[in-house]
C-alpha cells in the first residue's frame, strides 16, 4: 500500500482572486443532538474557514447556539430540519451524522438518526456525501450513495462490513463476508470500496483510505489526537474540500492536512490541545501546504 503523495496537495481546489461568494463551495452540515452538542460544531468550525457558505442544520438547542455565534460564522445559515431539501440542493457536498444519537429514543426530542439518514441518503442519492459518527453506525450499507466518503474508526468498520442486510444484497452476503474475512484490513476496505462504490477513510494511528482502485495510507499523529472531537473535526475538513474536490483527494488530503495539524500543535504544547485548537490550526497548516 502507498503511503501519501504530498504532490496530490497541488490538485486542490484554491479559491481565485476574482471569484465570488457561493463558487468556492457551499457545505450543509446535518448533526448534533441534546446529548453531543460540540461535534457538529466543530465539523462547522473547521469547514467555514475553507468554504464560502456552511448550512448547519441541527436540533433547535444547537441552532440557538450557533445562532449566538453568527458574529464568527457570518457565512453559516442555520436551516430547520423540515427547511433541508433547498439547502440540500443548493450545497455541492452535504456532512451528516456528527453528533447524530447513535441509539433510537436517546433523547426526547431527537431525531431517529437511521430514518434520517437513510431518507435522506436515498432522496439525495445524487449529491456528495460524507457520512460520518451517529450515521456511519445505524446505516445499511446498501444505501450508500455513489462515491460518498465514509469516516469510520475500527469499530464502525467491523459494523459496516457485515451489515449487509438489503434484499438487493442478500445474495452477496454470504460470498461478501467468506471472502472479506481472509483477507488483510486494506483489502478488505478496498473490496468494501468495490462492493458499494465509495470511499472509505478509517481512522487510526495510521489512517487508510480506500477507493474502489486504490488505497494510500496516512502517518502521523500523536497522544493529543485521541481528545473527543479531533474526528468530527476531520469530517467537517474532508466534506469542506470534497465540495470543490474530487472524493478521493479530499479524503486522503483531509487526512494528511488534519495530521499535520495536529502534530503542528504537538510542537507547541506537546499533548495539550483540543478540537478547537485543532480546527483553528488547520488553516494555517493548509496555507503552508497549499499556498506556500
Amino acid at each position: 500500500m502507498n503511503s501519501f503523495n504530498t504532490n496530490d496537495l497541488k490538485q486542490l481546489y484554491k479559491p481565485g482572486n476574482g471569484s465570488h461568494k457561493g463558487q468556492n463551495g457551499k457545505l450543509m452540515i446535518i448533526g448534533g443532538s441534546k446529548l453531543f452538542h460540540g461535534a457538529s460544531l466543530w465539523a462547522l468550525q473547521v469547514a467555514s474557514r475553507i468554504v464560502d457558505m456552511v448550512f448547519y442544520s441541527s436540533v433547535p438547542e444547537n441552532n440557538q447556539i450557533v445562532q449566538k455565534l453568527k458574529e464568527e460564522f457570518r457565512n453559516g445559515i442555520i436551516v430547520p430540519r423540515d427547511k433541508l431539501h433547498h439547502y440540500i440542493e443548493e450545497a455541492d457536498c452535504i456532512l451528516i451524522g456528527p453528533g447524530l444519537p447513535r441509539l433510537e429514543g436517546m433523547e426526547s426530542g431527537d431525531d431517529d438518526t437511521k430514518k434520517l439518514t437513510e431518507r435522506l441518503l436515498k432522496e439525495y442519492s445524487h449529491k456528495k456525501w460524507v457520512i460520518d459518527g451517529g450515521s456511519l453506525q445505524v446505516i445499511e450499507p446498501g444505501i450508500i450513495p455513489q462515491n460518498a466518503i465514509l469516516t469510520p474508526h475500527h469499530q464502525e468498520l467491523e459494523t459496516l462490513k457485515f451489515k449487509v442486510q438489503s434484499s438487493r444484497l442478500a445474495a452477496k452476503r454470504a460470498k461478501f463476508k467468506v471472502a472479506i474475512q481472509n483477507l488483510k484490513l486494506e483489502e478488505q476496505m478496498e473490496l468494501f470500496s468495490k462492493e458499494f462504490h465509495c470511499i472509505v477513510l478509517l481512522k487510526g494511528q495510521a489512517d487508510i483510505i480506500c477507493s474502489p482502485v486504490e488505497c494510500v495510507q496516512v502517518k502521523g499523529g500523536n497522544p493529543g489526537m485521541t481528545k473527543g472531537g479531533t474526528g468530527d473535526v476531520l469530517a467537517g475538513l474532508v466534506a469542506a474540500l470534497a465540495c470543490k474536490n474530487n472524493p478521493f483527494l479530499a479524503a486522503k488530503a483531509g487526512s494528511y492536512i488534519n495530521k499535520k495539524a495536529g502534530d503542528s500543535l504537538y510542537e507547541k504544547v506537546g499533548p495539550y490541545f483540543n478540537a478547537s485548537d485543532l480546527a483553528d490550526e488547520i488553516p494555517k497548516v493548509m496555507k503552508e501546504l497549499i499556498i506556500g
